[in-house]
């Protein structure tokens, strides 16, 4: 059969679709605190979800899930991808990104009747968790519409997958490792997609995952509908732009932006116990629903983990090397308000998302800016209030300035009288924030050498610099 022979060309045809550069024809600018954005202003997009030309089936089900109005990634999306545009979409956690690309893709499948073999729709996402959570909200918006969904990801049998596969789901949500498995082996067909969405697309990159991507794309429709969407943009994520043919970009509250209704404190500690004694402080002195508590090592997790329980508090932890059903049943824990606090690894976290996060604390400070802001951005969804602690190490000092400076915001700074320390920050600082070092090298006095070096066995050395 021809499309066995297919995924043998993914790594050639991957390599072509690096040479292509896309065009961006659109700009949709950010909004500014004024609520205006350039060249439109909100008033121009619509207010309620009956506005936005969605079958009667899916504005049902979005006033079943409690939705009032779009946010404003939702207005501004939605219309341009209902018109079959590429979309390269940037925004912030937790701005409602799933439902902008997860409606539009719903009406276009129920508004026409597709081939009776293979995808429709493909979703491709860097986690399993992100894979499960965008399942179930695909589930709810098409509750009506009488359209399969299924989950493909690693950590699950193949027959199993095989099996779901074979019943042609509408809608394929699934991570890139198991998914180009499936193609390779010939189980799933992408000849017929309609839609491809690559959600997270920062971090398909930073966990390797661009390669996969682009071999499955080798295998898709081109002529189908590509949304790309990412808090962030670095350069390695430019080479998945590839695959968006003429894309419009709508922006709002990008990465960069500060977090407006995030409260960002950092508190200075002399060493790790220090920190330790902090954070037991914080979550027994702050009110909050749920705390998120980022390390950056899996020992830590494990060992914070093991200090706040023995303090009696309801602690949880998540990394890389957690097996998938206790990750699944320790989520749902902290889900369910069983666990109040979840301790977790940038990667073990991604995906994460739970409602009534309104304390987040950086035991260790993230390496990058972007890496900080998914963390903080765990709280002050929706427009909530949220608290974000960062506790800063002698070591730190320099990475929490660099971070600052890449934000464009300051971080308060914030005491624990109960629990004072020794460092208090650099004596001096550069411009830039960083500490500035105080040591100077000392000159040689005037009409002195320096001494000449002893030979290994402590001879001098004989004249014309020869040994002796």
């Amino acid at each position: 059969m021809a499309w066995a022979k297919r995924p043998a060309a993914c790594r050639e045809a991957s390599a072509d679709y690096t040479r292509r550069a896309p065009r961006l024809d659109i700009l949709i600018a950010k909004p500014s605190r004024g609520g205006k954005v350039r060249a439109h202003s909100f008033s121009e997009f619509s207010a309620v979800f009956a506005d936005l030309s969605l079958d009667q089936r899916l504005l049902k089900a979005v006033d079943k899930m409690g939705f009032e109005s779009p946010t404003p990634v939702q207005q501004q999306a939605i219309p341009l991808a209902l018109q079959g545009r590429d979309l390269l979409v940037n925004a912030a956690t937790g701005s409602g990104k799933t439902a902008a690309f997860l409606l539009p893709i719903l009406q276009s499948l129920i508004s026409k009747k597709g081939e009776r073999t293979g995808t429709r729709a493909l979703v491709l996402v860097p986690t399993r968790e992100l894979a499960r959570q965008i399942g179930k909200e695909c589930e709810k918006l098409g509750s009506y519409c009488g359209l399969k969904v299924g989950v493909i990801t690693g950590g699950q049998e193949f027959k199993v997958q095989r099996a779901l596969l074979r019943r042609d789901p509408e809608i394929l949500i699934a991570t890139p490792g198991r998914t180009l498995e499936l193609v390779k082996e010939g189980s799933t067909l992408f000849s017929n997609l309609e839609h491809l969405v690559l959600d997270e697309a920062d971090r398909l990159f930073e966990m390797g995952f661009s390669e996969d991507v682009l071999a499955i794309i080798a295998t898709c429709n081109e002529a189908r509908q590509t949304m790309l969407l990412s808090a962030t943009l670095p350069a390695g994520v430019r080479r998945l732009l590839q695959v968006l043919n003429a894309p419009v970009r709508v922006q709002i509250n990008s990465a960069r932006e500060q977090h407006e209704s995030i409260r960002q404190q950092y508190i200075l500690a002399d060493d790790d116990k220090h920190k330790e004694k902090l954070l037991l402080w914080l979550l027994e002195h702050e009110t909050f629903e749920r705390a998120l508590v980022f390390c950056n090592t899996r020992d830590q997790a494990t060992h914070l983990c093991g200090v706040m329980r023995y303090r009696d508090q309801r602690a949880g932890y998540l990394h890389g090397e957690v097996k998938q059903d206790v990750r699944n049943a320790t989520i749902t824990a902290f889900r369910e308000g069983k666990l109040k606090v979840l301790v977790a690894s940038d990667l073990a976290s991604r995906g994460l998302d739970v409602k009534g996060i309104d304390l987040v604390i950086n035991f260790d400070m993230a390496r990058k800016g972007d890496d900080y802001v998914h963390r903080i951005g765990r709280t002050g969804r929706a427009g909530e209030e949220g608290l974000a602690v960062a506790l800063i190490g002698p070591q730190e000092w320099n990475l929490k300035a660099s971070i600052e400076r890449y934000l464009n915001v300051q971080l308060e700074s914030r005491k624990i009288k109960e629990l004072p320390g020794t460092y208090k920050g650099p004596k001096k600082l550069k411009a830039s924030g960083k500490a500035a070092t105080t040591a100077k090298r000392k000159k040689p006095e005037a009409g002195k050498s320096k001494p000449r070096p002893k030979s290994k066995s402590g001879s001098k050395p004989a004249p014309g610099g020869q040994p002796a």
